[in-house]
């Protein structure tokens, strides 16, 4: 039997393939193109930061991915299965954690889980159900907060409360929407750290959205930078810090250099759009 700590965590990473993706929302007489021949390779286990300003098709791009939007052109595989439909292998976190307030921390996070099982199994009750959720909370931090609801948590214990609701589908792709955006800085640092933490563990493929330049050298193997008109994927750059990482590397030459030659990408994006 495989060990709790297997079992707690996200699957192994799936290697993403986007191909030509496009798509073009209509409305009215209105037709505004969102994103335009977007291509991108990630590969198992790593971490993709899609950076860019407001409109740049970001999180179009990721709602694509995660089949919650089709795309008009170009195709999305994960783990060489084609992109159809929203699956549970494929974790999403957006930057308000949208956890029920009528539950609470324990029930929030093993929500997913439950009704998957329920649906199989007719049954609700499920002692192995338990165990998980009670690893999850002890992972995230949040051991002494199963029963608390969402409106007695921190805005960080939130966000790893969602963290943790991912993680319990055991997802081979996470795909995270701007998450830590609403955050303080001191709390945001901190969700950084817990993101690394939590990733170098498990080294599930994540693809995180992002328009700040230095949380994408800090979190990223590679930055894919955004924009241009029609809105599509630049250059991609790779960031050239080791791992582990932590808030200190953004006083290293490495960083300063690599936001330089963003910044610069950036500003180029932004003349031709």
């Amino acid at each position: 039997m495989a060990a709790p700590a297997n079992r707690t965590g996200a699957g192994p990473g799936a290697a993403v393939v986007i191909d030509s993706v496009g798509k073009t929302f209509r409305r009215g007489g209105r037709r505004t193109v969102a994103l335009a021949g977007a291509s991108l390779r990630v590969r198992a286990g790593e971490l993709v930061c899609l950076l860019g300003p407001s409109g740049c098709g970001k999180s179009t791009l990721l709602r694509i991915i995660a089949g919650a939007l089709p795309a008009d052109e170009g195709t999305v595989t994960v783990g060489g299965r084609p992109v159809s439909g929203p699956s549970p292998d494929r974790g999403m976190l957006f930057q308000t954690p949208m956890l029920f307030p009528w539950l609470s921390t324990r029930n929030n996070i093993m929500f997913g889980p439950k009704a998957q099982r329920a649906a199989r199994l007719h049954e609700r009750d499920d002692p192995e159900l338990d165990t998980e959720t009670a690893a999850l909370l002890d992972r995230v931090g949040l051991a002494g907060f199963g029963d608390a609801f969402p409106h007695e948590l921190s805005g960080g214990m939130k966000h790893r409360a969602a963290f943790a609701r991912a993680l319990a589908s055991r997802p081979s792709l996470l795909l995270m929407d701007e998450p830590f955006g609403a955050l303080d800085a001191i709390t945001r640092e901190r969700m950084h750290e817990f993101l690394l933490d939590i990733w170098d563990q498990h080294r599930t493929t994540i693809i995180f959205v992002t328009h700040d330049i230095e949380e994408a050298i800090l979190l990223g193997d590679r930055v894919a930078v955004m924009g241009g008109s029609p809105p599509g994927i630049g250059e991609i750059i790779d960031i050239p810090l080791g791992r582990p990482r932590d808030a200190l590397d953004v006083d290293t030459e490495l960083f300063l250099n690599a936001r330089r030659r963003i910044r610069a990408l950036l500003q180029q994006t932004q003349l031709r759009s």
